[in-house]
């Protein structure tokens, strides 16, 4: 996670169901408790779209936790030229992943 977000400018987070995280060092931290233990749940992305925006981009897909549908948007900055996240945000979503979109990407580990 530390390689995947930016570290020279600002970070926010909202994990499902919390409040907002605003700072490098605290959203790092809120990260390290979802997965940060051997029992951490199998984290699934499903169709993602993309969006680009100069410098800016934002992705907008599935993840399936625990058989848990949630709806997530992550923003990605171009830093030292490579993509940077700035922002995710997370949370539940009635909506099933269409099915062309399941099983497009398999489960995916992040440590």
């Amino acid at each position: 996670m530390e390689r995947l977000w930016a570290s020279q400018l600002p970070v926010s987070c909202i994990h499902p169901g919390g409040g907002p995280i605003f700072d490098r060092e605290a959203v790092m931290e809120s990260w390290k408790g979802i997965l940060g233990h051997d029992s951490s749940a199998e984290i699934r992305f499903i169709g993602p779209r993309v969006r680009m925006f100069g410098d800016y981009a934002a992705v907008v897909c599935f993840e399936v936790i625990g058989g848990n549908n949630l709806i997530a948007t992550n923003v990605f900055v171009r830093e030292d030229r490579a993509w940077k996240i700035v922002h995710h945000q997370s949370g539940p979503t009635a909506e099933d992943p269409p099915r062309a979109m399941v099983g497009a990407k398999g489960p995916i580990r992040i440590n």
